[in-house]
């Protein structure tokens, strides 16, 4: 898995999602169109396994936290940025959403939650704010970012 592969599986996405005001019913569109148990969900899951353990993904380290930005904002996925992170049982720095986030919760080992929901899609709207948190296990968690955008603040 190269990165150029891996930005054309997410592309397979963002190609579907492009416009789409980030909300609850975009989780709901997500959850459908591209289920945890499901091909591209699965083949997404897999290229970041796969690039962890070829040492381009998630290859910093943090406070118990592996993340990386993996993809800038580019046209090519429709101005989203991509970061995957590698938590467990851990809560990370509070930061918040200018233009929402796109979460993809990957468990790994366990029963991992991502603040409160497993295996699948969750979306945070604009301007909200969290500590992301991983419990119950190891999970890989993908976030798409609308133009990369992300303000880390004091909790």
């Amino acid at each position: 898995m190269t990165p150029d592969q891996f930005q054309a599986l997410i592309a397979k996405v963002t190609d579907e999602i492009a416009g789409r005001p980030l909300d609850g019913q975009l989780a709901d569109f997500l959850n459908e169109r591209f289920p945890a148990n499901g091909p591209e969900f699965q083949a997404i899951a897999k290229a970041c396994s796969d690039a962890v353990a070829a040492g381009w993904m998630c290859e910093r380290e943090h406070g118990g936290i592996r993340f990386g930005r993996v993809i800038k904002p580019t046209d090519a996925i429709h101005g989203f940025s991509v970061d995957v992170v590698e938590m467990q049982d851990v809560v990370g720095p509070q930061h918040a959403h200018p233009n929402g986030e796109i979460d993809m919760i990957m468990p790994l080992e366990g029963d991992a939650k991502f603040d409160g929901h497993g295996a699948g899609w969750f979306v945070y709207e604009a301007g909200s704010v969290h500590r992301p948190t991983v419990m119950g296990g190891r999970a890989y968690v993908l976030y798409l970012l609308p133009q990369g955008a992300i303000e880390f603040t004091k909790s």
